[in-house]
């Protein structure tokens, strides 16, 4: 199995910006641009390959035809579909106040994984936030009443945000992206997400955006947030280039690579690698890569070069 260049899956919600296309280059004619799908195979919207002898295939039916063992790799099969969903969001407005259920909750209720995340921030402009947790502990009866008062934000954690910071969002946390924020975001695959406030925006359909309350308090940990917004790990040099620990959990384990001139990559019958292009410019074993690309690598694939001055986030599990 090659490595397979994925298309990226759009999503026009109305916060969206334009950043996506104007500064990755992703090819989309949806206005506004909210979100790219660069890795998923979610009902909701699935990864095709781009290009070579499997042009247009969903990723999903080339893991149903091979195996998952031999796509995705021995690790997945603790899991019962593909783990992962990898997104790029730019966000030209507020995302609304929401929270994701954890895995009991969200596979009694919806059916599907539930959704712990990381948000590691390309860029943001100046003063820019995001709402991480509560500023400190309270009720799940005190949430409410300020949900019904209209004092949430009050109580609410709201974090001033700049590029390079890493957000660890365990299900449960309630959370927004504000306003200038660009991000990359890995995430369990999943869609379930309960809004909690929604700034009195009306959709495309004219009517109010639905609410969750209910759920949104039953599923919420209503108390600050138990990690820091730095990386896991230090940058550091390495052969080629800079490497740096996001994150690594149980469920996923990602790293950004800074490459000067050439690196070198392994993936072994344990996972797939997938990368994700946020900079820069070069090759990964001889084809062009490029900001914005995203390339899946099959778990034993083996050992794989990327060439170039370029920025990379590379995803396991």
């Amino acid at each position: 199995m090659e490595i397979l260049k994925l298309n990226p899956v759009f999503k026009d919600y109305i916060w969206g910006g334009t950043r996506l296309r104007d500064d990755f280059g992703l090819k989309c004619d949806k206005e506004p641009i909210a979100e790219g799908w660069m890795l998923s195979c979610h009902k909701d919207g699935k990864s095709a390959v781009s290009g070579g002898k499997l042009d247009g295939v969903f990723l999903e039916d080339i893991i149903k035809k091979f195996g998952k063992e031999k796509i995705v790799g021995t690790k997945s099969l603790a899991f019962p579909y593909f783990p992962v969903l990898i997104k790029l969001i730019d966000a030209k407005d507020n995302l609304s106040i929401q929270v994701h259920p954890d895995n009991e909750y969200a596979e009694r209720v919806e059916h599907e994984f539930g959704k712990t995340e990381i948000w590691y921030v390309l860029d943001a402009a100046d003063g820019a936030r995001l709402i991480y947790g509560f500023k400190e502990k309270i009720s799940s009866e005190d949430f409410r009443a300020a949900i019904e008062n209209n004092t949430l934000m009050d109580v609410l954690n709201s974090v001033e945000v700049k590029k390079g910071d890493l957000f660890f969002i365990e299900a449960g946390t309630v959370h927004a992206i504000g306003s200038g924020v660009l991000i990359a975001e890995i995430q369990q695959n999943s869609n379930s997400t309960y809004r909690v406030y929604d700034y009195g925006r009306v959709g495309k359909d004219g009517n109010p955006r639905e609410l969750h309350i209910d759920k949104a308090v039953d599923v919420s940990k209503t108390e600050p947030p138990g990690y820091g917004i730095k990386p896991f790990g230090e940058e550091i040099s390495v052969s080629g280039g800079i490497s740096q620990l996001l994150t690594k959990c149980n469920l996923f384990t990602v790293y950004r690579y800074k490459i000067k001139k050439s690196m070198q990559f392994k993936t072994n019958k344990e996972s797939f690698n997938h990368i994700l292009a946020i900079d820069g410019n070069g090759e990964i074993n001889g084809a062009p890569l490029k900001k914005g690309d995203s390339f899946f690598v099959p778990a034993g694939f083996g050992e794989y070069v990327i060439n170039g001055n370029t920025e990379i986030i590379v995803t396991s599990i």
